[in-house]
Formats: structure tokens, sequence, C-alpha cells
């Protein structure tokens, strides 16, 4: 390995985001993964999970181009086949749900505070039925995107990647320091150094 690609897996870890998960539940179209992937690669998102409820199940790793390039070579996934399963598991380690919708209830983006609490998972649903009721019931938060146009949605990924800029931009303003452990980043630089 080179040593220009040493020091870009380096500070690429250094940007990885710690305690941000995206929960993708019940995704119809890989291609539409494939994008949020990309998104959270961007973001600096490490960890994705994805629930299969009621889709057939696809295997993030194998969707897209096998290159250095595809995105979802450079994210750490986990699968679940029930959604009350994953997100209490969310719950146990202390995240707050915060469920992104197409509803009146939801709270702006423009409004929410996104770092009120230290770990968070942002929840994404099927691209035709939003998230599930048992998402919704979990969820501490219900954020949306306000609509101006007529049109009364957008693509799952490009509304997933909107909530990711927020959540980053809001989390660069706080002052903290958002990034891995050190540990943690060690064991990411040697990770991605074999992949």
């Amino acid at each position: 390995m080179t040593q220009r690609r040493q020091e870009r897996i380096r500070t690429v870890v250094s940007q990885r985001q710690r305690d941000l998960i995206v929960v993708l539940e019940d995704l119809h179209d890989p291609h539409n993964a494939e994008a949020i992937f990309r998104s959270c690669d961007a973001f600096g998102v490490q960890q994705v999970w994805l629930i299969f409820d009621q889709e057939k199940p696809f295997s993030p790793k194998k969707i897209g181009k096998a290159s250095s390039a595809s995105a979802n070579k450079w994210l750490d996934f986990t699968i679940f086949s029930s959604t009350k399963t994953a997100l209490t598991k969310l719950k146990r380690a202390g995240f707050e749900l915060l469920a992104t919708v197409i509803d009146a209830r939801g709270e702006s983006i423009f409004q929410a505070q996104l770092t009120q609490e230290e770990k968070l998972a942002l929840l994404v649903g099927n691209e035709y039925r939003g998230l599930s009721p048992v998402a919704q019931e979990l969820a501490d938060r219900l954020i949306t995107i306000p609509m101006r146009g007529m049109v009364q949605s957008l693509n799952v990924s490009v509304a997933t990647a909107i909530f990711l800029f927020e959540i980053t931009r809001q989390r660069g303003k706080t002052g903290k320091n958002w990034s891995l452990s050190p540990e943690d980043q060690v064991k990411l630089v040697a990770d991605f150094s074999q992949r």
C-alpha cells in the first residue's frame, strides 16, 4: 500500500462520526440503498443497519460496482429480520431514535435540535410506505422535511442525505469532538487497510 493511500485512510477514519447509525427499514430498491451508502460514507457514518421485516432481503455488500470506489466496501453493516428487535437493541444501547416521516406530526428539520443526545440513530423507511407503525411507535422523535412544492416527498436517498447533512452541520457547531475514540480509529485504520 502506498504512503498516499495510507494517509487517505487515516484522514477518512479521523472524520468518521461516533454514535451515529443509519437504520434502513424495509428498503425495496437496492439502488436506493446504494445511494444512501454513498451519503453515509460522505458524511462519516460507519454503521448502517438494515431491517428486512416485510421486504425481500438483499446483501448490502453485493449491490453496486465491486470496486474500491463503492461506498459499501467502506461501511459496516448489521442486518435484522425484525424492526422491534433492532430498535429495542438501539434503545438499550442508549440511542435516541429519530424517525424520518412525511407527516404533520413530525418536527421540522429547520427547527429540530439534533444534538440533544450523544447517540443518534436515524430511521429511514420504505420508499412507498415509509417507516412502519412499529418503528414510529418506538421512535423517540419524528422529524420531517417540510415540502413547498406540489410533490409531497423526496426520493428516500435524497431525503437521507439532507438529514445527514443537517445532523453533521449541527454536530459541527457544538464544539464537541464527534470523532471515533483513538482506539476505535486504530482498529478501523487496520480494518480499512485490509479491505
